[in-house]
């Protein structure tokens, strides 16, 4: 269960995870030691499940942000298994969901350039002998980055 100063601590945390114990605890009203064990505890139990930096993918050559819509033809255990283990083969799906509705996924892509979005479409995901249709969006802009969780 979390209390308020925990809920503070977190909404702090996702602004900038490289916030000292120090000075999370003068945003709290807390001890260096109290702010620090209170992230590790809520480390321990899996509140915050790790750190990450947010790279700029243009500056990385990663020009085509899209979003791949993915109906398999057939719904059994192991062409989802499959299906599953293509998407964490390829490091341009930078992350996938499964859907209720028309597609069964949603891959969200960065690639260089279209003809490497082409690429992924029809020599990838497309050959896969459970993939029976693909729809692609290709992000014009982005309104808004991800975001940190409500707290």
């Amino acid at each position: 269960m979390l209390d308020e100063t925990d809920t503070r601590l977190l909404a702090a945390l996702q602004k900038n995870a490289h916030l000292t114990a120090q000075e999370l605890g003068d945003m709290l009203n807390l001890s260096a030691s109290q702010a620090g064990r209170r992230r590790q505890r809520l480390e321990a139990d899996g509140y915050i499940q790790g750190y990450f930096a947010r790279l700029d993918p243009a500056r990385l050559g990663l020009s085509v942000q899209g979003f791949i819509q993915v109906q398999l033809g057939t719904h059994g255990p192991e062409q989802s298994r499959e299906f599953a283990r293509l998407v964490r083969t390829r490091p341009e799906i930078t992350s996938a969901w499964t859907l209720t509705g028309e597609a069964d996924y949603l891959l969200r892509v960065f690639c260089a350039d279209l003809p490497a979005l082409n690429t992924l479409i029809h020599e990838v995901l497309l050959p896969h002998p459970a993939v029976a249709r693909v729809q692609s969006q290709i992000v014009m802009d982005q309104l808004k980055r991800d975001a940190p969780l409500p707290t």
